[in-house]
């Protein structure tokens, strides 16, 4: 064979390197660079391909196979390590927390995110992926990818709640009595630096990741009605982190199986007959009934459940009025309950009506329980699927290593993602925040909650890996 002469073997390098960089990589719509007020790790990884293209070109002793970044074909240490390295660039960090703390400073309430949307939405359009919006009145629905099968889902929450945080902090909230105190800011800044790790490896995706930006996790079910509007189209499994202060920053935690409690309320009127409390003949007494009411709903879980079946019957309200001297003609009881499995959740709000009901009965009254059913109030429990579980475990240890995963026991804490989690298999980790010299100590819903801020490369880079090894292995 002839060899070729220095200048076409230039030549036909350049082409194949341009092939292979543009024309095998799915298509998707591209910002210009005007519209990107700031610098971030995506754009290094642009910048840094670019020069090395140039680089190799003049490189005539090269082959075309070594001017490409190696390909993850299959999960291992060396993809992993490379999603890591995305996510602690040092432009990166410095990205993601002003990311997060602008979300912190202008915390809205469920199905009021509208600024928190926006925001995710302008990030979204720099990087050049795809979206759908509004779903549920302020999510999005966003993906990367081949636009094909198999697709994977990550979810990442937005709403914040009627606190008013206390903590001094130059990111302070700037909205009196609304502050995010479950970290649902840290959630959604992890899935936007997700959603730019897998733009700069979109090469690399074996299928479509779906990446949702929900509405009114707190009381709203904003969950439910992401999927009415078509959240989990197409969608075959499910991810989701929360943060922690049980364990140090950067551990992730979970398990398999039910990982929290289902959740519901209810409140009960119990109604007799009103008279003077120095005559209690002439009145039919509910103060009586809903005591005796209160009594019998603690045998339900220490008579009637399996002990090894965790389940929490709890009254935490009990009103008859403020007139000492007056027998009421009503009295309205309420409280919660959870269970770890639907039938345990749904047996319980039998019995708690039943009960109710009941133990009114004997004392002459009526009474009336209501479980809230049509505001969606009920959140079922959350159960982990085996095999995610599985995969989330994997993908963390390969990641951060064995030492900083942590199989957690089960929480009485609630969660709307289990709403998906009824629907296709799905998995719910928990990543740590706990840092005792930042103060990060104080647990959710607390005007004191804070995280530590380099939990946000981390929890991307998870995202990220668990999205992309997963649509290596099914895809």
């Amino acid at each position: 064979m002839v060899p070729l002469k220095p200048s076409l073997t230039l030549l036909i390098t350049s082409a194949a390197v341009f092939l292979l960089n543009n024309l095998l990589s799915p298509a998707h719509s591209v910002t210009s660079s005007h519209d990107n007020d700031h610098f971030s790790f995506f754009d290094a990884v642009t910048s840094i391909n670019s020069k090395s293209s140039s680089a190799v070109a003049g490189n005539n002793r090269s082959s075309t196979r070594s001017q490409v970044t190696p390909g993850c074909e299959v999960s291992d240490a060396a993809c992993s390590e490379a999603v890591l390295r995305l996510a602690r660039a040092p432009e990166n960090v410095e990205w993601i927390k002003g990311v997060r703390r602008k979300i912190h400073e202008n915390p809205e309430l469920a199905f009021e995110e509208f600024e928190t949307s926006n925001l995710v939405r302008a990030e979204l359009d720099r990087m050049g992926i795809e979206y759908r919006y509004p779903l549920a009145k302020t999510g999005i629905r966003a993906w990367v990818g081949t636009g094909s099968p198999p697709f994977v889902a990550i979810r990442a929450d937005m709403d914040a709640l009627p606190i008013q945080e206390a903590v001094e902090w130059k990111h302070k909230s700037k909205v009196a009595g609304k502050m995010h105190a479950c970290g649902h800011d840290a959630h959604v800044a992890m899935l936007v630096g997700a959603a730019k790790i897998l733009k700069a490896r979109e090469h690399f995706l074996k299928g479509t990741v779906i990446l949702l930006f929900q509405p009114a996790e707190e009381a709203g079910n904003g969950a439910k009605r992401m999927m009415g509007d078509g959240a989990l189209e197409n969608v075959e499994a499910i991810f989701a982190v929360h943060v922690s202060h049980e364990h140090p920053t950067g551990i992730i935690g979970s398990r398999p199986g039910p990982l929290l409690a289902g959740c519901g309320i209810f409140r009960a009127v119990i109604s007799g007959k009103q008279g003077r409390a120095g005559n209690p003949h002439h009145s039919v007494d509910p103060v009586l009934a809903a005591s005796a009411a209160v009594i019998s709903l603690q045998g339900i879980v220490s008579r009637e459940a399996n002990p090894l079946d965790s389940q929490v019957v709890s009254v935490t309200s009990f009103n008859g009025g403020n007139n000492l001297d007056i027998i009421p003609d009503t009295v309205v009881i309420g409280g919660t309950f959870r269970a770890f499995s639907n039938s345990s959740f749904y047996q319980l709000l039998q019995r708690i009506e039943e009960v109710i009901v009941e133990q009114a009965s004997v004392f002459r009254c009526t009474a009336i329980v209501d479980f809230f059913e049509k505001e969606s109030t009920i959140y079922p429990p959350t159960v982990n699927d085996d095999g995610l579980y599985g995969h989330v475990k994997n993908v963390a240890t390969e990641l951060l290593g064995s030492s900083n995963f942590r199989v957690v026991p089960p929480m009485m804490g609630a969660e709307d993602f289990s709403f998906y989690s009824e629907v296709v298999p799905a998995a719910f980790f928990y990543i740590g925040v706990r840092n005792e010299t930042l103060g990060s100590t104080v647990t959710g819903h607390s005007p004191y909650f804070m995280i530590d801020e380099d939990v946000l490369p981390i929890g991307a880079a998870v995202h990220a890996a668990i999205a992309e090894r997963y649509l290596i292995e099914h895809g």
